[in-house]
């Protein structure tokens, strides 16, 4: 799911970019609107959501992993995500997620706490 979420705002991130010669670029670009690709990204961002959130909760990861506190980093996911939303829309990036990954700093840090939160709740 987050693969398809970055699959679908790179795309609209080049749609904006070349405007009118997205299609002469691209073909299948001529397929898409920004308020499509608007809506799929919103359906997108909370089927995310969901996955991760049943991934953490489902018996057979507590199983694997022997804690239920996994749950606790569904509000970083949640916040990871909202963000690069905002970067994409406020802020016109998207084309290239790597940048954002290494690049924001709010978005870096919520990373490491999230980071840091899967460590404390498997090891200690």
């Amino acid at each position: 799911m987050l693969a398809l979420f970055l699959a679908l705002t790179k795309r609209r991130h080049e749609i904006l970019l070349l405007e009118n010669s997205a299609a002469s670029h691209r073909p299948i670009l001529a397929e898409y609107s920004t308020y499509l690709l608007d809506q799929m990204i919103a359906v997108v961002t909370a089927s995310t959501l969901v996955c991760y959130s049943l991934y953490t909760l489902w018996p057979e990861t507590v199983a694997k992993f022997g804690t239920h506190n996994l749950g606790l980093t569904i509000p970083f996911v949640l916040f990871g995500i909202l963000r690069y939303l905002y970067l994409v829309h406020q802020k016109g990036e998207g084309g290239r997620p790597e940048r954002i990954l290494v690049g924001d700093v709010p978005f870096v840090l919520n990373l490491l706490v999230w980071l840091g939160i899967v460590i404390l709740v498997l090891y200690v």
